[in-house]
């Protein structure tokens, strides 16, 4: 691999933008790309760094390479190169496989709290693949070892920042559920979730649509927070609410497997 593709990489990881990897793994016959060839497409499927061939190579792995950023899945192509459909009516005569990887940021998980809900939450979602940010102002490194950031100086959680697909979870002891939930609102987070009893939920609701927040808008956080796990200890309200996030980022349904037996 070249060092502009490497360099272009860590700037990508580092912008949290996404982008697709493909690798030549085979040549059969005559082909311009050779093996090991890299090229990396970005999200409108154009050629950022790198090169795998031109012609219907490039369309046909552009192509694939949306895909795959769309599923998340990564696959392997076969690009015929005697096909001049896609090419410029000069076949190579040959043809080869592309391994196409999608290359996605981990979603941020913003933590808004303490106690050991938020604790076993952080270790659960470090696990599951999210880069956890805690926000509160009684977090430690030695409690939250696994949070990817600790903010413990934003009394008022101002620096709570959820980009596009972020995920928010507000623990906050009623101490700044109003302040941090009114942030996340006006976000466009995939996943807001208020872990509260519902009669404290539905009054910091009540209080943001006197505030004039928008119903739709209110109707998005997730509250009381978790799926119904009949949880029961902080380690077991923990585990619900990550349930609860894996269905989002999934598309899962939430029901028993082993309804599909039936």
């Amino acid at each position: 691999m070249t060092r502009d593709i490497l360099d272009l990489q860590i700037e990508l990881r580092m912008a949290r933008r996404p982008y697709a990897l493909a690798t030549v793994v085979e040549i059969l016959g005559s082909s311009s790309a050779k093996p090991a060839a890299k090229a990396l497409i970005d999200l409108s499927g154009k050629v950022i760094a790198g090169w795998v061939g031109g012609g219907c190579a490039q369309s046909l792995v552009s192509g694939a390479a949306l895909e795959c950023l769309e599923t998340g899945e990564p696959r392997v192509i076969e690009v015929d190169l005697n096909d001049e459909v896609f090419g410029a009516g000069m076949p190579c005569g040959g043809s080869m496989r592309v391994y196409v990887e999608p290359v996605l940021p981990k979603p941020v998980l913003w933590l808004m709290g303490h106690g050991r809900i938020v604790e076993s939450l952080c270790e659960f979602a470090s696990r599951l693949g999210f880069e956890v940010v805690v926000n509160d102002p009684q977090a430690t490194a030695e409690r939250f070892s696994s949070a990817e950031r600790i903010i413990s100086d934003d009394c008022r959680y101002q620096q709570l920042q959820p980009q596009t697909g972020d995920f928010v979870v507000i623990a906050t002891h009623h101490k700044g559920d109003y302040d941090s939930l009114a942030r996340a609102v006006q976000s466009e987070a995939a996943y807001i979730a208020l872990v509260s009893s519902r009669k404290r939920a539905n009054l910091v609701l009540a209080r943001l649509a006197q505030e004039g927040f928008s119903a739709s808008g209110l109707a998005r956080v997730r509250a009381p927070a978790g799926l119904d796990l009949g949880a029961k200890s902080p380690e077991e309200i923990a585990l619900s609410i990550a349930s609860e996030m894996v269905l989002v980022r999934r598309g899962g349904c939430g029901e028993s497997l082993s309804k599909a037996l039936e």
